[in-house]
């Protein structure tokens, strides 16, 4: 049984788009739960012992002011990531010699050996160069939660933002230690503050779309020897 030409290049076409498939589409996503709001724990009733101080519920020092405290409370991350590296190098060498005799002007080997036939000189030479370099900037805010408090202080802290647009959707995912310290009066804290900050910066849509190589051209890139 024969199949018509038009099939056997669809079934070709479709076997080159799975083996063309985006390395990233395998790998292991980020789920949006693992960065979903903490809200704060139920109040429990205060012991019944008479104390006009009670701790049960958190406490959070007067002079702390609006600083987030507490799991559940929010803080906003000021995301003022740049990084930027290069590098260059280089290298050059030169050497040249060069020997020469000069023959007798009298005599028999002055009849055999002319000015002419004794010289020799020889160059080498070497330049190489190389250059690199990267850079990045990423700014905004975004607000998350406290997820976990320590018994040090320190705060784990997570959340995300998604923002529908027109032409595609973006997704920013941002989670990691931040010190009470470091929190400003405003409840604000820088992301070079955050400690294992992971912060994700995504999008899909036509745009993303559009910035990608088609699944054609990256099957041909991958078997590609050039």
């Amino acid at each position: 049984m024969r199949f018509p030409r038009i099939e056997v290049l669809a079934l070709s076409l479709a076997g080159a788009a799975m083996l063309a498939a985006p390395a990233q589409a395998r790998k292991p996503r980020v789920e949006a739960e693992a960065f979903a709001p903490t809200f704060a724990a139920a109040t429990v009733a205060p012991p019944a012992n008479g104390a006009i101080f009670q701790a049960a519920n958190g406490y959070a020092a007067l002079t702390s002011g609006a600083r987030a405290a507490m799991v559940g409370d929010v803080i906003t991350i000021q995301l003022v990531e740049a990084t930027q590296a290069s590098k260059s190098t280089a290298a050059n060498t030169n050497r040249d010699g060069s020997i020469g005799l000069t023959p007798p002007t009298t005599g028999l080997f002055s009849k055999l050996i002319s000015s002419s036939d004794v010289g020799a000189s020889g160059t080498n030479a070497f330049k190489g160069t190389g250059a690199a370099s990267q850079s990045n900037s990423l700014s905004g805010e975004i607000t998350v939660t406290v997820a976990q408090v320590y018994p040090n202080g320190t705060m784990l802290v997570r959340g995300q933002k998604a923002l529908t647009l027109n032409r595609g959707d973006e997704y920013i995912q941002i989670a990691g230690l931040v010190r009470q310290a470091d929190i400003t009066p405003d409840n604000k804290v820088l992301s070079t503050r955050v400690a294992d900050a992971k912060i994700t910066y995504t999008g899909k849509g036509e745009i993303a779309r559009a910035s990608r190589q088609g699944w054609l051209q990256r099957f041909f890139s991958m078997i590609s020897p050039f």
